[in-house]
């Protein structure tokens, strides 16, 4: 199965490492990332997953609940978190699936043959509140992902789907942000009190709407 933006994120009831969830219940109206990996004890992920637990406070400032997988057993990620804490200073308290029998990484099309017949690969989803798919990555087993960016896109399409704007290349919290297209030169500048820049007719920018 292969998901795409604006699908309807799949539900599913697993067993973690923090006790038997459903997934939507899990999310509840709030935003979720789930992201998966090759298997338990392996470098890369390790670092990812201490990232992730150190990132606790600014997910959570963004109503974000985080969710991890493998295929591995749930003994054997009890036995990883602990590591994972020890090496990466942390306290990994969010819940890393045991997907030992693969439900969920078909179900969101994670195991690619090329890469590997039995492993999932490095995927990540970002789902809205309304449980559509909002964004996909997939990573290189060798390339450890960058959750600074995966915050910085969540802020993005927290602050896009309430105003009728983009963010530019590389644009962080904070900066000025694009007017969409949609909107006119003329209605722009009655809905942005804080002002617009015309570059080019197509091209607009205005200070971020949502901050004093």
């Amino acid at each position: 199965m292969s998901l795409r933006l604006g699908d309807i994120a799949p539900n599913f009831k697993v067993m973690t490492t923090e006790g038997e969830i459903d997934f939507y219940e899990y999310l509840g109206d709030g935003w979720g990332v789930l992201f998966s990996h090759p298997a338990d004890y392996t470098p890369v992920c390790t670092t990812e997953l201490g990232k992730t637990a150190l990132l606790k406070m600014e997910f959570g400032i963004r109503n974000v609940k985080v969710l991890a997988l493998s295929v591995d057993p749930l003994d054997k990620h009890m036995g990883w978190r602990n590591d994972i804490n020890e090496t990466q200073h942390c306290t990994v308290d969010f819940p890393i699936i045991a997907d030992v029998d693969k439900v969920v990484a078909n179900l969101y099309g994670m195991i690619h043959p090329n890469a590997s017949e039995t492993f999932t690969v490095r995927s990540l989803f970002i789902i809205g509140p309304d449980k559509k798919i909002k964004l996909t990555l997939t990573y290189p087993a060798s390339t450890g992902r960058n959750f600074v960016e995966v915050l910085r896109v969540i802020d993005s399409l927290q602050l896009t789907a309430v105003y009728s704007v983009a963010t530019p290349a590389d644009w962080k919290h904070g900066e000025d942000v694009i007017v969409v297209p949609a909107v006119s030169t003329e209605d722009a500048m009655k809905k942005f009190d804080k002002g617009v820049k015309v570059i080019k007719p197509y091209l607009r920018y205005t200070p971020q709407p949502n901050i004093d």
